[in-house]
């Protein structure tokens, strides 16, 4: 990971909504503090909220919470726990082709959309943490 990170010049942060990954953000947030010296060129693009349970208070916590600190880095678009979405790469499957309809599918398709449209915004340099970040 360190390599692909010194290679990098923009990550995108998987996060699911669970507790243990509140801590995990910040070691990562470390990890590319170091790495910077290295790659100075390095920007979180942004954090995508995953594996969120509704049915769950934990989820919209950690959401809250990441958004809290880092709310320019955030996606709006949240993925979804999911049966499918776990059931999808065990089929060979990405999730749109397993179920095109599902609510997987369309959380990610409002992601690429979500992205794209962040793609064709004005590039940000710093969030309110000294964070630097892409588009």
């Amino acid at each position: 990971m360190t390599n692909a990170l010194a290679a990098a010049d923009e990550l995108i942060i998987p996060l699911q909504c669970e507790y243990l990954a509140l801590e995990g953000l910040s070691k990562i947030i470390q990890l590319i503090e170091q790495i910077r010296v290295v790659n100075t060129g390095l920007a979180i693009r942004g954090i995508v909220m995953t594996m969120f349970d509704g049915r769950t208070n934990l989820s919209q916590q950690v959401v809250d919470e990441v958004r809290k600190h880092f709310e320019s880095l955030t996606f709006h678009t949240i993925i979804p726990r999911s049966v499918r979405l776990g059931e999808a790469p065990s089929f060979g499957k990405p999730i749109i082709e397993y179920e095109p309809h599902g609510i997987g599918a369309t959380a990610y398709r409002a992601l690429a959309e979500e992205f794209l449209r962040r793609d064709r915004e004005p590039a940000a340099t710093r969030n309110g943490d000294g964070i630097t970040f892409g588009r």
